[in-house]
């Protein structure tokens, strides 16, 4: 006990692949070199640091891959997320993984990532009626003319929308109505709301676009709509049909380029199914499949000693897989000529370093023993030392301050 008030930090250096790095399977993310007390005690918490972050990472890259590059994706998983420390953590690592923004207001916060959302189905469904409203006026964009009357505004619009759209007036449900109000006097310029508390076609959608045009009078823009039930694809293309018809009928460009937003249970698999349809969806809001990573729970990284005292040592198992390659290593990244990584090299970490444009023979991972002969146009060495000597390096610490 009187040895273990001694240990430090002080004489153990970490170096990794800069935090959001793509790698290539079985090379080491991190190296830890230092006392051997001290970096086996480091084991648990480096593992779970890296694990966790590096597994959601990974799974938002593929759903970015399952959306294609034409869709914004928003993390929404905070209400499933393993604790507070999950949701923050999942909200980070979807982004850097390829997401475009978080519902998780904290995480924005925290890490500036971009805030996105909308209403809940409790907001539309706790007001029912326009009485309830306490607030009806709104003023108009360039806040030179007083307020409007914004709840009698819409009504009007709404009796436009139903003889353009043929829906019934009556079908409509007019605490819906006065939700949609009550949230667009808050944030005109962010009006996006959620159209299946009721009635997707006969009700959401008709009092969307009343209130919609009812900003557009005023000078403001709306975002767009949500869905969270149904076939996602076939009312999308439904509603983006009446966005055109709008359009049309009342001269505004914009309103045909409304967005469509998705939610509800969205996983890679049904990413994929989505791009087979014809759709109409701008935007894909993924919770539960993203944050706890349903497909793949864990990632599985390890922690394995290579190396005591400049002598190489290593795992042999009766399971391949868990075997180690002995040695302290260094990795480097080739790249092709067009600058794209076709290999990452480990080498020992006295050994020369490969070089650009010069043939290098490798060593392929694997039971064979396969050789291969590259000619990289690029090396980079793929580790950075974050940590040395208990201290954070004051180059690193500048490059974070700026």
């Amino acid at each position: 006990m009187d040895f273990l008030r001694t240990v430090n930090a002080s004489e153990v250096t970490v170096s990794s692949v800069p935090e959001g790095s793509v790698v290539f399977a079985k090379e080491p993310l991190m190296k830890v070199r230092g006392p051997l007390l001290v970096v086996q005690l480091l084991e648990t918490t480096l593992l779970c640091l890296v694990n966790y972050a590096s597994l959601v990472g990974t799974n938002a890259a593929r759903f970015r891959l399952a959306a294609g590059s034409d869709k914004k994706l928003i993390e929404m998983g905070l209400r499933r997320a393993q604790g507070c420390d999950g949701g923050l953590s999942a909200s980070k690592y979807s982004y850097m993984g390829g997401f475009d923004s978080t519902s998780n207001v904290l995480a924005g916060k925290l890490f500036g990532i971009p805030v996105a959302g909308s209403v809940a189905h409790s907001y539309v469904s706790s007001i029912s009626s326009p009485d309830e409203l306490k607030c009806r006026t709104l003023k108009p964009a360039n806040k030179q003319e007083g307020e409007v009357d914004f709840l009698l505004l819409t009504q009007s619009c709404l009796r436009k929308v139903c003889q353009v759209l043929k829906v019934p007036q009556a079908e409509t449900n007019l605490g819906e109505l006065a939700a949609f109000v009550s949230y667009a006097i808050a944030f005109p310029w962010n009006f996006l709301m959620v159209v299946d508390t009721y009635s997707v076609l006969m009700s959401g959608v008709p009092n969307f676009c009343a209130v919609a045009l009812a900003l557009h009078q005023l000078g403001y823009q709306a975002v767009g709509v949500r869905l969270d039930s149904g076939n996602l694809a076939r009312l999308s293309v439904q509603i983006r049909k009446i966005f055109q018809v709008c359009s049309k009928q009342f001269e505004i460009p914009e309103f045909a380029k409304l967005s469509i937003a998705v939610s509800n249970s969205i996983s890679e698999h049904s990413l994929k199914l989505l791009a087979q349809e014809e759709n109409e969806v701008n935007v894909v809001g993924v919770g539960t499949h993203l944050v706890t990573c349903t497909r793949q729970p864990s990632l599985g990284c390890v922690y394995k000693l290579v190396q005591v005292n400049d002598v190489p040592c290593f795992k042999l198992s009766e399971d391949e897989e868990k075997a180690t390659i002995p040695g302290s290593k260094t990795v480097y990244r080739l790249n092709d000529g067009n600058g794209r990584p076709f290999l990452d090299l480990m080498t020992l970490q006295d050994e020369p370093p490969p070089e650009s444009r010069k043939e290098v023979k490798i060593y392929k991972l694997g039971p064979e023993f396969e050789t291969d002969v590259v000619i990289p146009e690029q090396v980079t060495c793929l580790h950075r030392i974050y940590f040395k000597n208990g201290q954070v390096p004051v180059t690193l610490v500048l490059y974070l301050c700026l």
